[in-house]
């Protein structure tokens, strides 16, 4: 899925912060065994004292009726490092 980003997306502090969240969850959630393609993604900020965080969902498309077995990755956008990962139960 090769898109060509222009300039105005780089300049946008935001949409490249998540990009960067992005591509260091997907990573990690495919070293986990999880098909990210297959999943229905979420992707939501969370701040704790004082710093923010991108907590990003990876879920299955099929929820109704389902429970828990989510993969939940937060990610610190500074540096873009895994800062904890939680699977649902």
């Amino acid at each position: 899925m090769a898109v060509v980003l222009t300039a105005d997306v780089f300049e946008d502090d935001i949409a490249v912060s998540l990009a960067r969240a992005m591509a260091a969850a997907n990573k990690r959630a495919r070293a986990l065994g999880v098909d990210v393609v297959q999943m229905l993604i979420t992707v939501t900020q969370r701040s704790l004292n004082g710093d923010m965080f991108w907590r990003i969902n990876y879920g299955p498309k099929d929820y109704v009726g389902r429970r828990g077995g989510d993969l939940i990755i937060e990610v610190n956008p500074s540096d873009a490092s895994i800062s904890q990962v939680l699977w649902g139960q």
